[in-house]
């Protein structure tokens, strides 16, 4: 039998990933509405879209509106576009946790997110600890399914200027391979294959619970 025509939720639908997930969503017959969360108003005009304009600000106040079956989070920055290191735990912590009790609220078949390898709530680099909070308080609620994506760094066009990042990225072109075994993980990834990977993650059968993809595993379901 069919699946039924699914609604997905793209928060940061503007960002490396966010916007490939958008793409993909779109283009993708198992998704009949697709419900992106944006700043600005996009350039993209589709049947599938409905484009809610949000500012960071306002939305915890939006979220209790939203329903979806696939949530797809994608938020993220860094402290340097941040400014300070509270704000960038806005973006990081408290905006994802938001959707995710809202999604858990709502009914949403699962909550996937974009977090980084190396997240943990222990670690000692304040990125990782918050990715990692954030991790460890979406587990605690009430979502059936929740799919973690830890990334290492991420290549591809981006809309803001990150030239640390690019320079980080041609060098771990010549890296990856290098990395083997346990320094697998570390390996860079394409934005859009991340975006690829979530979007299999969504609609592979699977267990109820937390699942997380890093390393060959993530690259692996983003190769298609």
């Amino acid at each position: 039998m069919a699946s039924q025509p699914k609604t997905a939720l793209v928060a940061g639908s503007t960002g490396l990933v966010g916007s490939c997930l958008l793409n993909r969503l779109l283009a993708d017959p198992r998704y009949e509405k697709v419900i992106a969360l944006a700043r600005k108003p996009l350039a993209i005009i589709h049947p599938k879209l409905d484009v809610l304009a949000v500012t960071l600000d306002s939305l915890p106040q939006m979220a209790p509106t939203l329903k979806a079956d696939d949530w797809f989070c994608a938020l993220g920055t860094t402290i340097k576009l941040a400014g300070t290191q509270e704000a960038f735990r806005r973006v990081d912590y408290d905006y994802p946790l938001a959707l995710g009790r809202q999604a858990a609220a709502s009914g949403a078949k699962q909550f996937l997110i974009v977090s980084a390898i190396g997240a943990s709530p222990a670690s000692s680099i304040f990125y990782s600890r918050v990715k990692g909070e954030a991790e460890r308080d979406l587990s605690s609620l009430s979502l059936p399914k929740l799919n973690l994506f830890r990334p290492s760094l991420l290549l591809g066009d981006r809309a803001e200027h990150r030239s640390g990042e690019r320079l980080w990225g041609i060098l771990m072109k010549g890296l990856n391979p290098l990395l083997v075994g346990s320094l697998g993980k570390y390996k860079s990834i394409r934005g859009d294959a991340v975006a690829a990977a979530m979007i299999q993650a969504a609609n592979a059968p699977s267990e109820l619970g937390v699942h997380v993809y890093e390393g060959k595993r993530l690259a692996d379901l983003g190769n298609v």
